[in-house]
């Protein structure tokens, strides 16, 4: 892969129970297309991915949450897993934090449940999406045109059903970072 994203910052958004692979993949493919990619949590230390229903590896967080400026980054991943996300939306700066990219016009990218943070930030009306086949009511409920593809692209979202997908889901999120700010990524903030 190219350093297409040479001088990029990536922050990924997760906390304990997110899928591994959804992170570690992207993240990897991230750091050879020249990004650099930081792990940001609401908690200090590590977090822990899972690998399906089996607790996975510890990462080192890189910036709390708390301490964690958006502005500081040029793209957001969201990756999944059932617990990250689930508490993820429930917690009111990692929701400012995910529309804060929206409102600046910035690329996001967000597999599997990650989605499900996109609807408490509020940012899905009217967008076309995929996610993990549960979550299709819910982002049906808050206005999304919810499609089963292996990969979306909407002004800048980028969004993928699950694991599998992981492929095609790199390839357009370096894709869509590269291409940078999308206006039209704020019209749905």
């Amino acid at each position: 892969m190219t350093q297409q994203l040479n001088q990029k910052k990536v922050a990924i958004l997760v906390t304990d129970g997110f899928e591994q692979v959804e992170m570690t993949e992207p993240k990897q493919a991230l750091e050879q297309a020249g990004a650099q990619s930081h792990i940001i949590s609401p908690k200090s230390g590590t977090v822990q991915g899972w690998n399906h229903f089996d607790k996975g590896d510890n990462f080192p967080v890189n910036l709390i949450l708390d301490d964690a400026n958006p502005g500081d980054y040029d793209a957001l991943l969201l990756p999944g897993g059932v617990a990250n996300p689930d508490q993820l939306r429930t917690n009111e700066k990692a929701v400012k934090f995910i529309k804060s990219f929206f409102e600046a016009g910035k690329p996001v990218a967000a597999i599997c449940h990650g989605p499900w943070t996109l609807i408490e930030a509020d940012v899905v009306k009217g967008r076309t999406v995929t996610s993990w086949p549960s979550l299709k009511t819910d982002l049906r409920n808050a206005g999304a045109n919810w499609v089963d593809q292996e990969v979306v692209v909407d002004q800048g979202l980028v969004t993928s059903r699950n694991p599998s997908d992981i492929p095609a889901f790199i390839d357009k999120m370096v894709e869509e970072f590269a291409k940078g700010q999308h206006q039209e990524q704020r019209r749905s903030a």
